[in-house]
């Protein structure tokens, strides 16, 4: 039996681990990924030097049963391990594992340093296209592409958005190193890419001023110098989420908060209850979350180094970084700036400004009805995928098994990552990841026994 994971992120990386460490004899895997994030992931292979992990190094073990596989690897000290290393060296941790488990496999592996630009069903099974035009076979498929590639701001006019001053993707070809000192920057985003954007323009000496613009004006909270001691949810929490309430929880969670040590020590005592709590939700619900409550649980939810949150705060201090609470109307090229039409949270009047570069720093992206990422959009046209109505990527059951167009599972097809924010919701973040690649590593090989015979050898070769 063949299996095929297309994506060489952390989350294909972690389920290639996975599989290797299970399958025997008479499987093969094929791991398809592009660039220097092959086996490292975008976030941490792409990353600059600057950029820091958002969890402690003690929790970032690639494997369920292991926790502190990263710290271990580094031999660090008690202390270190509590500390927040650069995403760089999370990545090279990442890629030593994968090869460690390939050398070790009993399974037959494929590398396969390939985009991944078609998935279409075969007489048996799925071929699969890469982008040097090449194809192959494939008995199973699981998409693990990971966020998807950003698209344009809502109200960005078309000269514009081919203009050097209109940045889609900060970390793009360079692009930020050839922003000018002194240029006046709007990003619109106040989240964890922000904070990448900023402390990145900060090292690099930028002295203009820098406007961050997002719906609430939220920035990510940061982590206490200490992890946070553990608490037990008490039965009004409990009885909230198993009953799929979210207005209930909410009252719950505020009750609670004035006789909690630490907020961040109830946030954490949420996360193993959250992907069962919003599989129980109705879509109706999920709106309404998204709507209202999601900026707040995100800013919470997904916090970023204290030594992070400090240089952003003395930069706001400084006079150097405004955060605000708006919406971008309209963005134009004008004759020697970009011209803008913002509306601030809570007003109906349009505020005209100008600045020299936009920026946008919105974040994950897993929007599958509008994406231009080629082979989400030929999965999507082909009818092999349907989009989650709410744009949370695509929807999936609970086998990790995609549904196509008539909501019907596509045997053989699978998902894992980002893309399944629409089951899951909590499915971004190292431990829910390392957790569902071992879910769906067991799915996977439940059928090895049943595979075809005699598969022919890949022909393509990494």
């Amino acid at each position: 039996m063949r299996i095929t994971i297309v994506g060489a992120g952390f989350s294909g990386s972690a389920l290639a681990r996975e599989l290797v460490g299970q399958a025997g004899p008479g499987v093969e895997l094929c791991l398809v990924g592009i660039g220097e994030s092959y086996g490292r992931g975008v976030a941490y292979g792409e990353a600059r030097p600057e950029h820091l992990l958002n969890v402690r190094a003690s929790e970032l073990g690639a494997t369920p049963d292991h926790p502190g596989g990263f710290a271990d690897w580094l031999n660090l000290t008690d202390r270190a391990r509590s500390s927040y290393l650069p995403r760089l060296l999370y990545g090279e941790y990442l890629h030593a594992q994968l090869q460690a488990a390939l050398a070790g496999s009993a399974a037959a592996f494929n590398q396969i340093r390939q985009e991944a630009v078609a998935v279409e069903r075969a007489a048996s099974g799925f071929r699969i296209h890469l982008a040097d035009g090449s194809d192959f076979l494939s008995d199973k498929v699981v998409l693990a592409v990971g966020a998807l590639p950003p698209q344009p701001l809502a109200g960005v006019g078309p000269r514009l958005a081919i203009h050097s001053s209109y940045l889609g993707w900060p970390w793009q070809d360079g692009a930020i190193d050839a922003i000018d000192p002194d240029a006046r920057l709007l990003i619109v985003g106040t989240g964890l890419t922000m904070a990448d954007v900023v402390v990145t323009l900060h090292r690099r000496g930028h002295r203009g001023p820098i406007v961050a613009l997002s719906r609430h004006g939220l920035l990510p909270r940061a982590h206490g110098e200490y992890p946070p001691p553990p608490i037990a949810l008490p039965p009004t929490v409990l009885q909230a989420l198993q009953t799929h309430a979210p207005r209930a929880l909410s009252r719950a969670l505020r009750s609670l908060m004035p006789v909690v040590d630490d907020w961040r020590s109830l946030v954490d005592a949420l996360r193993p209850h959250l992907q069962a709590f919003w599989r129980g939700m109705p879509l109706a619900q999920r709106g309404s979350f998204l709507r209202h409550l999601r900026s707040y649980w995100e800013a919470a939810r997904h916090r970023i180094a204290p030594q992070l949150a400090e240089e952003l705060l003395r930069l706001r201090e400084h006079g150097r970084l405004r955060i605000r609470a708006g919406r971008l109307v309209r963005a134009r090229r004008g004759a020697d700036s970009v011209d803008v039409l913002i509306r601030e949270r809570g007003d109906d009047a349009l505020l005209q400004e100008r600045y020299d570069v936009l920026i946008r720093a919105t974040g994950l992206d897993t929007d599958i009805e509008r994406t231009t990422h080629p082979l989400i959009a030929h999965l999507r046209e082909s009818g092999l995928v349907a989009a989650d109505p709410l744009g949370l990527g695509l929807r999936a059951s609970d086998r990790f098994e995609v549904l196509d167009a008539q909501g019907g599972a596509v045997r053989g097809l699978y998902a894992i990552g980002p893309l399944l924010r629409a089951q899951r919701w909590e499915i971004t973040a190292v431990p829910e990841l390392r957790q569902a690649a071992r879910e769906l590593a067991g799915e996977l090989l439940a059928t090895a026994s049943i595979a075809r015979a005699g598969a022919k050898p890949l022909a393509v070769a990494g």
